[in-house]
């Protein structure tokens, strides 16, 4: 195949883009590949295959399903209320655990029901909620006729979560200290809220040195650069080879190490990680563990573990360190639900972060009983969890706080529907999906990886600079480095294949390293998209064999 039409120097401009904005200019350029061309009758029938966004193609239906027939009923318990043409009232709570029972009985047919029972059933049982006051929750909540109270989240809902997170996010082994939530607008909403609050309460301060468990997702990189916090980042990174050229994506006891400094404040990681797409090790949880124990104590953990449901037998750090970490979890990719926007907060009650506010100098305690003192008369008790909330509407529109009723509800339902027999068979589905696709890229591009028991495959992260050296040897690798830049190889694919990857070094991965999703495409995709990216490494090596004769 010929070389890519873009310069060296235009290569490098654009690679200083995040490799979320690269991804477009890669659409842009795989679409016009697909354009007609002068003298040419017909356009490229190869379609784009765009491997560059997380976005899983599967959804789960069922519990989709029984948030559509709760809205049945809803409509019912309002119309009961009220009824006039298109008007209704407020649902009541009074006897609605009676009306929900007798419409399930005449209404056996409408798809969702039974899943919908199975739902509240289980959650009684399992939660010893009152029928009555469970059922009018999600009842009225489903019609969104009310502000979320608690603002935070609702009440029958977080325990539900709770025991979400509990089984998933902790194997089912939680710490004994209650977990505390808050309901964001999907994982990224609690990132920007976690950063912005511990800022506000002075717990971060412009220019602090923080650290980042690299290759990460690139906002973590990203925003700390940004001229509100301008913070000293720390890169703890992932550089264990298994052999040569075979990455481990694995944190040496050196580069954790770095925690130990008492300037580091705060941590950020996504667990399993995003691209290598690997849980944490014990091995490095217990560091962390002994690191905070001994050396830096109020060291902070802002733990995202949206992919932890991909890994059997998971368990977050958060379990091993409750007291200092931030747990973020979305529910985007299990349930292929990026659009509903489902994200929370999790921090247990008994934690460094209300201990180092208690702690604070006296002018910083009144700077924040001025901010928080439209909320109550002792604002200095007022906990970080509910500072989260205050602060994601300016403090002034906390009584108009909280994640949409109707967004909540759905949240309750995919977490009580993991908790039945049918969640976990489709838990087994979408592992079993990721991973097929996982084999049949490898298999396309002839490039081995790390065998780990921890790897959820939601992405993979493969470095060609160290298959290079791993296939041909040093030589080859040092010829690549000299003649070409680290996205080259995406410009090829994207220009002569139409396939569109992203760049490991935007993720402050090895910089010829590339980021492919296995959650976006068909299977045999995947294969396709191996061949392509075995075809340029081959070129490449035409190349270096020609430079030699």
């Amino acid at each position: 195949m010929p070389k890519t039409t873009f310069t060296r120097e235009e290569i490098q401009s654009f690679a200083q883009l995040s490799p979320f904005e690269l991804k477009d200019k890669f659409i842009r350029i795989a679409q016009a590949a697909q354009a007609d061309k002068p003298g040419q009758k017909e356009k490229s029938s190869a379609q784009m295959l765009n491997a560059g966004r997380g976005n899983p193609n599967w959804t789960a239906t069922g519990p989709r399903e029984a948030f559509y027939a709760l809205g049945y009923f809803a409509l019912s318990e309002s119309r009961r209320v009220w009824t006039a043409d298109d008007l209704g009232g407020m649902p009541e709570k009074t006897g609605s655990g009676e009306r929900f029972d007798t419409f399930v009985r005449r209404h056996p047919d409408l798809p969702g029901i039974e899943l919908l029972e199975k739902c509240v059933a289980y959650a009684v049982e399992r939660f010893g909620f009152d029928r009555d006051a469970f059922i009018h929750e999600l009842t009225d909540s489903s019609i969104g006729d009310n502000y979320p109270v608690p603002d935070r989240m609702l009440t029958h809902t977080e325990q539900i979560v709770r025991g979400y997170l509990a089984d998933e996010m902790f194997d089912e082994k939680p710490p004994s200290d209650n977990l505390s939530l808050f309901a964001t607008e999907g994982g990224t909403a609690a990132m920007c809220y976690i950063f912005d609050s511990l800022m506000k309460n002075g717990i971060l301060k412009k220019g602090d040195k923080i650290a980042l468990m690299v290759p990460v997702f690139t906002p973590y990189i990203e925003i700390p650069e940004l001229d509100t916090y301008e913070f000293d980042v720390v890169n703890v990174e992932a550089s264990l080879f298994t052999e040569t050229g075979v990455r481990e994506w694995r944190y040496p006891t050196e580069e954790v190490a770095k925690l130990a400094d008492p300037a580091v404040k705060l941590v950020c990681l996504v667990n399993p990680s995003n691209p290598p797409s690997l849980a944490l090790s014990q091995r490095v949880a217990d560091q962390i563990k002994d690191i905070v124990a001994t050396e830096n104590p109020n060291l902070l953990l802002v733990t995202d573990d949206v992919y932890g449901t991909f890994v059997e037998d998971f368990r977050s750090i958060a379990a091993d360190l409750p007291r200092n970490t931030l747990l973020v979890y979305s529910y985007s990719k299990h349930y292929g639900c990026t659009g509903w926007r489902l994200g929370v907060i999790g921090l247990h009650d008994d934690n460094v972060v209300d201990e180092m506010i208690a702690g604070l100098p006296q002018t910083e305690k009144d700077r924040l009983a001025r901010r928080y003192g439209t909320l109550s008369l002792e604002p200095e008790k007022i906990r970080f969890i509910d500072r989260l909330v205050a602060d994601s509407r300016q403090v002034a529109l906390n009584h108009t706080a909280g994640l949409s009723l109707p967004q909540q509800v759905m949240m309750a339902l995919f977490s009580l529907f993991d908790m039945l027999e049918e969640g976990q068979a489709y838990k087994a589905r979408i592992r079993a999906i990721v991973k097929q696709r996982l084999d049949l890229l490898l298999e396309g591009a002839q490039m081995k990886i790390a065998e780990d028991p921890k790897r959820a495959g939601y992405y993979i992260e493969l470095d060609l600079l160290a298959e290079a050296e791993r296939v041909h040897g040093q030589d080859f690798a040092d010829f690549l480095e000299k003649n070409y830049e680290p996205v080259d190889p995406l410009f090829r694919l994207a220009e002569q294949t139409h396939v569109v990857l992203l760049n490991g070094g935007g993720f402050d991965g090895p910089q010829w390293s590339v980021r492919v999703s296995l959650a976006n495409l068909d299977d045999l995709d995947y294969l396709k998209i191996g061949h392509h990216l075995r075809g340029i490494f081959d070129d490449y090596a035409e190349e270096w064999r020609a430079s030699k004769g």
